[in-house]
């Protein structure tokens, strides 16, 4: 029988997912990988899912890899596949058309910083320490780290934090802009699962729309983008988030997003 690698609950439109392997510093074994991917793939699902904080149990976020796979699990086509499996949970988190927000605290290392970077808000404890690691086993850095870590920092800073293998402390990530904000440990789950409400409460499936077409800003010309953003606005605006907070404003109430959209469904 599989271990509870991982565990779901809701509050609210939040889906609150957890890495619950702290006995082994929530290292991406295949297990913990293959949970995780049905995790988001239930909440991505899941039209009450307005929203998602990715947490984690215990003193860190997540290790990376699982050194003992890694031992044993590195012939070409092993690797081939363990990579090509990616699309089955570490895709699905990326490109997951609902905010998604990320609590870290303690190390989050290798791949284990990858999977802290797919988030849209990331709020790290005083505790956070972000590491490459990935030279110091000799291998190139993956779970997206090339490809987040270079657009939300710049390709100099990227190159040398990668090179150096060095490390971020919360702080340093917070003036980096990696990190929306840092609190005290004790704190991090109140403040995630809080902005994680926050968003929920929002126009989530706009929002979810907007991060998609954002996605392809550093890919696409500025007459592409914008030719997205009409034909996005297009759709924004038929969907019911966009009558509620339109009539809102104009009657200048607050507007009940999560509401408006539970009506049409």
């Amino acid at each position: 029988m599989t271990n509870k690698l991982v565990t779901t609950e809701r509050d609210g439109g939040v889906m609150i997912i957890r890495l619950s392997s702290p006995e082994n510093l929530n290292s991406l074994t295949m297990d913990m990988r293959a949970q995780i991917g049905a995790a988001v793939d239930e909440a991505g699902r899941d039209h009450a899912v307005r929203s998602v904080f990715l947490a984690a149990d215990g003193p860190s976020f997540c290790a990376g890899g699982d050194l003992h796979m890694l031992k044993t699990s590195c012939d070409p086509w092993t690797v081939h596949r363990r990579f090509r499996g990616l699309n089955q949970w570490l895709s699905p988190l990326i490109n997951l058309d609902k905010p998604v927000v990320i609590g870290v605290q303690g190390y989050a290392v290798g791949g284990g910083m990858g999977l802290a970077l797919t988030g849209d808000v990331l709020i790290a404890g005083e505790s956070a320490k972000f590491m490459a690691g990935f030279f110091r086993l000799g291998v190139v850095p993956d779970i997206a780290t090339m490809y987040h870590l270079p657009r939300l920092i710049g390709m100099a800073r990227a190159k040398n934090f990668i090179f150096s293998g060095g490390t971020f402390t919360a702080h340093q990530a917070a003036e980096l802009g990696l990190v929306a904000k840092v609190v005290p440990d004790d704190e991090l789950h109140a403040m995630g699962l809080r902005q994680a409400q926050r968003l929920a409460e929002g126009p989530a499936e706009v929002m979810g729309l907007a991060k998609t077409l954002m996605a392809r800003t550093f890919e696409t010309s500025l007459s592409d983008m914008m030719a997205f953003e009409g034909f996005g606005q297009v759709l924004a605006m038929s969907n019911p988030e966009f009558h509620e907070g339109l009539d809102a404003a104009i009657e200048r109430r607050p507007a009940d997003f999560p509401g408006a959209t539970a009506k049409a469904k």
